[in-house]
């Protein structure tokens, strides 16, 4: 697979953006650990169309104008990963759910553990909302870009957007 990636300036830092072909494969934090997604070779491309279309939407979403993405995406991963990573697209913006919920959902109630570690190694933060994902007390739990970054994003989508 070829992968292309250009970096975005955002609220919460810089953001690796990586597509292959016509799809959004990743959005990585800046300081994301280098092994929590694993891709392949990737040469930048700051003029792909799909990039700079989801640098577009992600400054939309910050600016408080967009509530929903429309991006074609293409998860990597285990089939497994890829049906909770496509549950955490069916969360609301504004609402959350729990490890527990998703396991649920994806009918595999006693999998909690396996939803939090796929949750971990979602992709494609922001735009597939493993932010939204609290643990069963409501607490906020292990977020790869921070959990600062986390409650910012929530606090965001909540209507409270002035702490950015």
């Amino acid at each position: 697979m070829t992968y292309v990636f250009k970096t975005a300036d955002t609220p919460v830092g810089k953001l690796k953006l990586v597509a292959n072909g016509q799809r959004l494969a990743a959005i990585l934090w800046e300081h994301d650990k280098p092994d929590r997604v694993r891709l392949g070779p990737m040469t930048e491309d700051p003029d792909s169309v799909v990039l700079y279309e989801t640098e577009r939407q992600l400054r939309e979403y910050f600016a408080g104008t967009r509530q929903q993405f429309d991006l074609e995406l293409e998860f990597s991963g285990t089939e497994f990963q890829k049906q909770v990573w496509n549950a955490l697209l069916t969360i609301p913006l504004g609402e959350t759910r729990t490890y527990s919920d998703i396991a649920w959902q994806i009918g595999r109630p006693k999998a909690v553990r396996a939803v939090g570690a796929a949750n971990g190694r979602n992709p494609i933060s922001i735009i597939a909302p493993c932010h939204r994902v609290v643990g069963m007390s409501g607490a906020l739990t292990g977020f790869a870009g921070g959990l600062p970054i986390k409650r910012k994003l929530l606090s965001l989508e909540c209507g409270t957007p002035d702490l950015f």
